[in-house]
């Protein structure tokens, strides 16, 4: 008889991570992190956007994930591994080649160097302040081609003063 003997249907559960989807990841991060552009936040941002929407989150905000095998104890697995790679590819992939010699490490982790970006950034804040406000009290109209392009490179100067705790009040920015 047919249909009696009714089994269900065998299906292949997809074991591919969507962070393995991703062949370039400047597409999806088009910012260059630069030891003195002053987008580190922006870059940040977006970085940590994409590593929640691709769930590798994690390989930023702790250290590795264990195995519990009593022969290796305290090892990374390798699954662990592998997207532990994947991230520290897009962390390098997106910072100048000047950042990337200053942070590569044959055994760090993707964790070790968001790390050592964010202190970098964070313990020049004064010293970028200092610098952006500097740039931002001398830029003059004349260096620029029209109004717009004046307007906007004062935003960004603003922008970036205010991502190192020194922001410029609106009445400062329209004079």
């Amino acid at each position: 008889m047919t249909g009696s003997n009714s089994t269900p249907p065998v299906t292949i559960e997809s074991k591919i991570h969507p962070a393995t989807t991703i062949t370039n990841i400047k597409n999806l991060i088009p910012i260059t992190l630069e030891i003195d552009s002053g987008q580190y936040n922006s870059w940040a941002t977006l970085f940590k956007l994409h590593c929640k929407a691709f769930l590798v989150y994690d390989h930023l905000s702790r250290k590795p994930e264990t195995t519990s095998s009593s022969t290796e104890t305290n090892k990374p697995s390798n699954d662990w591994k592998r997207l532990d790679a994947i991230v520290l590819q897009w962390i390098y992939s997106t910072i100048s080649n000047d950042l990337l010699h200053t942070v590569i490490n044959k055994t760090a982790t993707a964790y070790n160097v968001w790390v050592a970006i964010e202190n970098l950034f964070h313990d020049n804040k004064s010293a970028r302040a200092i610098h952006l406000m500097h740039k931002f009290s001398n830029t003059r109209l004349d260096g620029f081609p029209n109004v717009s392009a004046y307007c906007q490179e004062l935003k960004v100067l603003a922008d970036q003063l205010a991502n190192v705790n020194a922001p410029v009040d609106n009445d400062r920015l329209v004079l």
